[in-house]
C-alpha cells in the first residue's frame, strides 16, 4: 500500500501535537491524519484507514480514537500555540463562538439526540437527529485573503434527557451551551494570556447571556454580539457634581433611566454614515452609537445601532472604548466560523464517521477541525499561484481567492511531488512515466 507523503511542516506539527498522548499510541496520530486528508468518497473512519493503508491494524486505531477524545483538550492547547506562532497576531486576537449540528444515524450513537435544525433547507425539516458541537475558532486576518477561521476545540452538547447513561459510564454531566462556551473562552484566555494581547470574542446573539458574559469578564475577555431589540438597558450613572459632599458606599454601576432601543432607532437625530471594510468590501453604513449599562454584562457597554434597508439591528461590545469600525468588523468576521463549518463538512466530511462511542465521536470531530487548521497554517505564507490550479477550469475566475479545497489539494500535490522527486533521484524516469504521474496527480489532488 502506498504511504501517501505529507509536507515536512505538517509532519513536524503533528508530532508536536501528539506529545500529550501516551507514548504507546502517540505515533498513530500522523497516519490517521494522513488517511483523513487522502480519503475519497464517504469519509468514514474505515475510509481513513484504507487511504492510509492501516486496515491490518484497524482495531488499535479505533481504540486510539477513544483515547484521543479524552485528551483533545491538551492537543488543542498545543495547536493554539502553533496558531499563535504562525499567524503572529497584532494588538488584538479575535475568537469566534458558535455551534453546529452533524447528522447521525442509528439509535445507539452515544450523545446523539433530536435538535433544532438551523438550516432546514427546501424540505423544511425543523429537527434533526445527531450531535451538536459548541466550537471556538481563531479568526485570523490574512493580508491577501481576508479573515480565515482556524477551528481549535469543540465540546459535545447533550440534552438533559439524553445524558443519563453517559453520566454513569463516563462521568459526563449535563451542561448548557452557554456553560460550554464559557469553558472554551476561559480555556483560550488561559493559554493566550502570556502573549499580552487584547482578547476579543464574537458570538451569535444566542450566546449574549449573563453566564457567558460573566465568565468572559472574569477572564478579561471582550465580548461582541448582537443585542435584543427589547434589551433592558439603563443610562450611564451621572458623575458626582463638583463640590458636592462625598456619598458613602460604592458609586452606582447602573443609571436610573431606562433606554428603549426602539425609541433610539426611531429618532432621526444622531445617525451617521461612514465607509467600512466588511466582508472584504468597502461599504457605507448608517449607524448610531452610544454608551449604556447592561446588567447581564455587569456594567458599561458600547451599543451600535445599524440602519438596514428594511429595519435596524443592534450590536454591543463590553469594551466601552471600542470603535464602531471594530465592533462591525468583528461581527462581519464571525462569518468565517460559518465558512469553517461548511469546509469541515463538505471537504473533510465531518459527521460522516459512523462511530458510536462518546469519546471516539469527540476525537473524530476534533480531527476534522485540526486537519482544517493545519492545512490553513501550512498555506498561510504561500503564494496564491502555488495553491490554486484552475487550468482545467477556464470558466472559473483565475484570480479568485483559493478555497480550502484548493489548499488541501495543493498540500497533497506538494507531498506527492516531493515523493516523485525522491524516487527520480534513485533512477531516472522516462518521459512517459513522468506524464503518467502528472495525470495521476490531477486525479488525486
Amino acid at each position: 500500500m502506498v504511504a501517501w507523503p505529507l509536507p515536512p511542516d505538517i509532519v513536524l506539527w503533528v508530532a508536536q501535537l501528539a506529545t500529550p498522548l501516551h507514548a504507546r499510541h502517540a505515533g498513530r496520530l500522523l497516519p490517521l491524519l494522513r488517511g483523513l486528508l487522502f480519503a475519497k468518497g464517504r469519509r468514514t473512519v474505515a475510509a481513513w484507514l484504507r487511504a492510509a493503508g492501516l486496515g491490518h491494524d484497524y482495531k488499535r486505531y479505533y481504540y486510539f480514537l477513544a483515547a484521543l477524545g479524552r485528551q483533545a483538550r491538551f492537543v488543542a492547547s498545543l495547536l493554539l500555540r502553533r496558531v499563535a506562532a504562525v499567524v503572529a497576531p497584532g494588538e488584538r486576537i479575535l475568537l469566534g463562538l458558535d455551534d453546529t449540528p452533524t447528522k447521525r444515524y442509528g439509535p445507539h450513537v452515544q450523545g446523539a439526540g433530536t435538535h433544532h435544525n438551523p438550516t432546514p433547507g427546501p424540505a423544511g425539516q425543523k429537527f434533526l437527529y445527531g450531535h451538536v458541537w459548541v466550537t471556538i475558532a481563531w479568526l485570523a486576518h490574512h493580508p491577501l485573503w481576508g479573515t480565515i477561521g482556524l477551528p481549535l476545540r469543540a465540546l459535545l452538547y447533550v440534552r438533559a434527557k439524553d445524558v443519563g447513561r453517559l453520566t454513569a459510564r463516563y462521568g459526563v454531566a449535563f451542561r448548557t451551551k452557554l456553560a460550554m462556551a464559557a469553558e472554551l473562552v476561559a480555556w483560550a484566555a488561559d493559554w493566550l494570556r502570556h502573549l499580552g494581547k487584547a482578547l476579543w470574542v464574537v458570538a451569535d446573539g444566542a450566546y449574549a447571556k449573563r453566564s457567558l458574559l460573566k465568565a468572559a469578564r472574569a477572564a478579561g475577555v471582550v465580548v461582541v454580539s448582537r443585542l435584543r431589540k427589547d434589551a433592558a438597558l439603563w443610562s450611564v450613572p451621572a458623575p458626582p457634581r463638583p463640590g458636592a459632599p462625598k456619598r458613602r458606599g460604592r458609586p452606582p454601576t447602573y443609571g436610573k433611566q431606562g433606554i428603549s432601543l426602539a425609541k433610539r432607532a426611531g429618532q432621526r437625530r444622531g445617525w451617521q454614515t461612514e465607509a467600512f471594510v466588511l466582508y472584504g468590501e468597502a461599504v457605507r453604513k448608517t449607524f448610531k452609537t452610544f454608551l449604556a449599562t447592561y446588567r447581564p454584562a455587569g456594567g458599561l457597554i458600547r451599543v451600535v445601532l445599524v440602519h438596514e434597508d428594511d429595519s435596524w439591528v443592534a450590536f454591543f461590545c463590553t469594551d466601552p472604548e471600542a470603535t464602531v469600525s471594530q465592533v462591525l468588523g468583528a461581527v462581519a468576521d464571525r462569518a468565517a466560523v460559518e465558512q469553517d463549518y461548511h469546509d469541515i463538512k463538505e471537504v473533510h466530511g465531518a459527521g460522516q464517521q459512523q462511530l458510536r462511542h462518546y469519546w471516539a465521536n469527540a476525537a473524530a470531530f476534533h480531527l476534522n477541525l485540526w486537519a482544517h487548521t493545519l492545512v490553513e497554517l501550512w498555506a498561510w505564507r504561500r503564494a496564491a499561484g502555488r495553491l490554486r490550479d484552475r487550468r482545467d477550469s477556464p470558466w472559473d475566475d483565475p484570480e479568485r481567492r483559493p478555497s480550502h479545497a484548493d489548499r488541501c489539494n495543493a498540500l497533497k500535490r506538494e507531498g506527492l511531488r516531493e515523493e516523485f522527486r525522491r524516487v527520480g533521484r534513485r533512477r531516472p524516469l522516462t518521459r512517459k512515466i513522468r506524464a503518467l504521474f502528472r495525470g495521476l496527480l490531477q486525479l488525486i489532488a
